[in-house]
């Protein structure tokens, strides 16, 4: 949908690790440490791929073949505004009733049905609303 309405469609990505994950708060803390680097979503999809082979070792193999600073990248990973905003992430995903990931809102509204079809629907109804 980027692709397609540059100039009208932002993707916004909000962490919302789960409890029952023991590795999501971790995955998030480096994903966003590699943000802060301009790398998070070639990092997210890595994070993704590991799906629940996922673990600690790997955090800093991603990173490193991502050609990232290593000390930046540990130092973010821990720094206390990383967890900070994953928090607040967090608190907005409950408030707005996300039960489970992923989840996809269209200028707050929730999509219902996830497919492709559903979603490129969804985006074109909003522009048509939000441009008359």
């Amino acid at each position: 949908m980027v692709e397609q309405y540059p100039k009208d469609v932002k993707v916004v990505f909000k962490n919302f690790p789960l409890r029952n994950h023991p590795q999501a708060l971790p995955a998030a803390r480096a994903a966003l440490a590699a943000h802060n680097q301009g790398e998070f979503w070639p990092y997210h999809d890595k994070v993704f791929a590991a799906g629940k082979g996922l673990n600690e070792p790997l955090y800093s193999k991603f990173a490193k073949e991502l050609g990232l600073d290593m000390a930046r990248f540990e130092k973010d990973r821990v720094e206390r505004a990383g967890y900070e905003q994953i928090s607040a992430d967090f608190r907005l995903g409950q408030e707005v009733g996300v039960r489970g990931t992923p989840a996809i809102y269209v200028n707050g509204r929730p999509l219902e049905q996830r497919s492709p079809e559903a979603l490129k629907a969804m985006v074109e109804e909003e522009l048509q609303r939000t441009t008359k």
